[in-house]
């Protein structure tokens, strides 16, 4: 057994589903360079390392949530804060509450068949708090609907294992924002598998800011079922962490669901990012729509994996995919793989990846301009990464989120 796998079941307490899975995840163990869906992350050095299961309550600054507004729910290392979250008066239809208020049995917990989803199989066996998020059918939900999960130091590194669900009801609508931070320097693993369910004609929009500290391993895991004319837009950046991987998996279950989810992978230092989407049209006349952007600097690798597979049966699909890089240096890598599997008639369907470097025209442009080289680079690296961020509506969050996206990417190693 790895000093990973041994660490992580000394914090087992379960029977059932929960013991079932463990002994998958212990039998199989971490997927290796000749598992397809892993091959560009190595597991290897995290293999080594050992961590203690999360336990007590940080103390956590209240200014890291300046911004963050009610309704808010807050975790930190894997255990919900109280004292920070802010969640007395909601609106009428809506429903939130950490996943530990709920009975054993009403925790949704599900079996993972295939090797290669050892992180899902170890969240089923560990995970002991998350969130339940529901709006009622028919309820209209303005203000957005914060998350926040924030890693905080300690004297040992430790893991926590959270499962969320998210159920939107008949002609709902709702926000939801994810907000990953840290409060200062840490080396944890945080294993998160959300659970989301969207009812007919209802729409969510859905927003992951992960901005975790730069030692930090992250896995996080979505799985989303659409019913008939629903709609689900969602932005996730990835501008944290030293370690994250992230798997969005999106069945279009009902005749008219529409998906729009896009991203931007900020991969600098030795960061290493890897998304992987798995979007499922199942039903008629379904839709989705992919724009993504990477950058690689420094020494960092970003990968990128964009499978949609349209279903016999699934006629009048319209599947989109983009993905395009920036390569910003010559140590950094990015991998990126466009899968497009039809198996129905009367269908559209595009997909595309490029990986490239700066446009030489427009740089010569702005410098012409009188910009030093140095921010001529910058302003259009950030430009690169502004289009993902039109599929929220809100002008207000998306100009929030563009900022911190900005900050992220002041300071790049640019060769």
């Amino acid at each position: 057994m790895s000093a990973l796998l041994d660490s992580l079941a000394s914090g087992f307490d379960g029977d059932g589903t929960r013991r079932a899975a463990l002994d998958a995840a212990l039998r199989d163990g971490l997927p290796g360079p000749r598992s397809e869906a892993w091959k560009y992350t190595p597991l290897r050095a995290l293999e080594r390392r050992s961590f203690v299961p999360s336990a007590a309550l940080p103390a956590i600054d209240p200014a890291l949530l300046d911004g963050i507004a009610a309704p808010r729910l807050v975790f930190a290392n894997g255990r919900f804060d109280p004292s920070h979250s802010d969640i007395g008066t909601l609106a009428a239809g809506l429903t939130l509450q950490p996943l530990s208020s709920l009975p054993v049995h009403d925790r949704n917990e599900r079996d993972f068949q295939r090797a290669d989803e050892v992180f899902a199989r170890l969240n089923t066996a560990l995970a002991d708090e998350g969130l339940v998020l529901r709006v009622d059918a028919e309820a209209v939900i303005d203000p957005p609907i914060h998350l926040v999960f924030i890693g905080a130091p300690l004297d040992v590194d430790s893991a926590w294992h959270l499962r969320h669900r998210i159920e939107v009801g008949a002609n709902a609508r709702a926000t939801v924002v994810e907000h990953h931070i840290a409060a200062g320097d840490h080396a944890h693993l945080a294993n998160h598998l959300f659970s989301i369910a969207i009812g007919e004609k209802a729409q969510l929009s859905h927003v992951r800011a992960q901005q975790d500290a730069t030692r930090a391993t992250a896995f996080l895991r979505t799985d989303a079922t659409l019913a008939a004319a629903a709609e689900y837009r969602r932005l996730d950046l990835e501008l944290g962490a030293g370690l994250s991987r992230h798997e969005l998996n999106v069945r279009l279950e009902g005749d008219g669901a529409k998906l729009f989810a896009n991203g931007v992978l900020l991969a600098d230092g030795r960061r290493h990012v890897d998304t992987r989407l798995g979007i499922e049209h199942i039903a008629r006349d379904t839709a989705c729509d992919l724009l993504w952007r990477g950058i690689g600097s420094g020494r960092g690798r970003a990968v990128f994996h964009g499978g949609i597979t349209i279903h016999a049966g699934a006629d009048g699909s319209d599947a989109n995919l983009s993905n395009k890089n920036l390569l910003l240096s010559e140590n950094a890598e990015i991998d990126t793989q466009p899968v497009l599997e039809i198996h129905a008639d009367e269908v559209k369907a595009a997909h595309g990846a490029t990986v490239g470097q700066l446009d030489a025209t427009a740089m010569f442009y702005l410098r012409s301009r009188g910009l030093a080289q140095a921010e001529a680079r910058q302003l259009l690296t950030a430009a690169f990464c502004r289009e993902p961020l039109n599929v929220i509506a809100d002008p207000a969050l998306r100009e929030r989120l563009a900022a911190a996206m900005d900050r992220s990417l002041q300071g790049l190693d640019i060769a």
